[in-house]
């Protein structure tokens, strides 16, 4: 039996004999069927494709992406805190080298996904570290699809996953969307991993928000004042998105207060006829 792989947005599935009818991430609105129609490969058969290039944002910070793209293309974070390393995000590609690579680093202590977008492999990533727990929030459950023993499932608003790090439910374009908030990052100003929930854009100095970014479907007026007040009790200073590019350095915080603002305004009409 092999672990199918949808290529598409980069899903893992349970072992079978053959692969699934369909791919539930993609048939959803949120994401697409390429025009292609549905494929299906294995992490096996990838690897020779492509590789993983790392960036260091700052001390504690490491980028990890696949070039070229499998799946959606998000970069995952190593954040790396005295308590140890956290996953925050997966990719769909791991190989020999990242393995290596990270256990030179002293190896994953937890993993923890904002939302089922990038659940990916992460059963892979936990058994190649010994079974790291996996952290997704309950509310998202029913997106699991490849169950195992290493996945925690947390509720509630708050889980405090070491000490000055702290998974947010933020709901967003899932019901269980999350961030990661470490408060000693960014040299003691505070990071907030936003990761799609609230995006930053291509600016680098603001966010938006979307239900589903590919369909541009935009996110409810409601659901942005969720984001901004569930994050409003922690300091931070810079932000993460999900892609290499799209970080704001200084200022985040007030980044994402202000773009909610002007968020919410352009959907009350704010920008008619300009």
């Amino acid at each position: 039996m092999q672990a199918f792989l949808c290529p598409s947005c980069g899903m893992q599935y349970a072992p079978s004999e053959t692969p699934p009818a369909k791919c539930v991430v993609c048939s959803e609105e949120r994401q697409y069927i390429a025009a292609g129609g549905q494929k299906w490969t294995t992490l096996a058969a990838e690897a020779p494709k492509h590789f993983n290039v790392f960036r260091e944002y700052e001390p504690g910070i490491i980028g990890i992406g696949t070039q070229p793209v499998l799946g959606i293309g998000q970069r995952a974070l190593i954040v790396r805190t005295p308590h140890g390393n956290i996953l925050w995000d997966c990719i769909a590609m791991l190989d020999a080298a990242t393995i290596t690579l990270i256990k030179g680093l002293g190896g994953l202590q937890a993993i923890a996904i904002s939302h089922p977008h990038f659940y990916t492999t992460m059963v892979e990533w936990s058994q190649a570290f010994g079974g790291t727990p996996i952290h997704l929030h309950a509310d998202d459950k029913d997106w699991i699809m490849r169950p195992d023993a290493a996945i925690k499932l947390w509720s509630g608003d708050t889980l405090t996953l070491m000490p000055d790090v702290t998974l947010i439910r933020c709901h967003g374009h899932f019901k269980g969307g999350n961030m990661l908030h470490w408060a000693k990052g960014a040299g003691g100003r505070g990071v907030l991993g936003a990761s799609d929930i609230a995006t930053v854009t291509m600016d680098r100095k603001h966010f938006s928000f979307m239900r589903s970014y590919p369909n541009l479907i935009p996110l409810s007026v409601k659901n942005v004042q969720e984001i901004v007040a569930a994050v409003a009790p922690f300091e931070f200073d810079t932000a993460y998105g999900h892609f290499f590019h799209n970080f704001i350095p200084r200022g985040a915080k007030a980044a994402l207060e202000y773009s909610a603002k002007r968020y919410i305004a352009a959907l009350g009409g704010a920008y008619d006829n300009a």
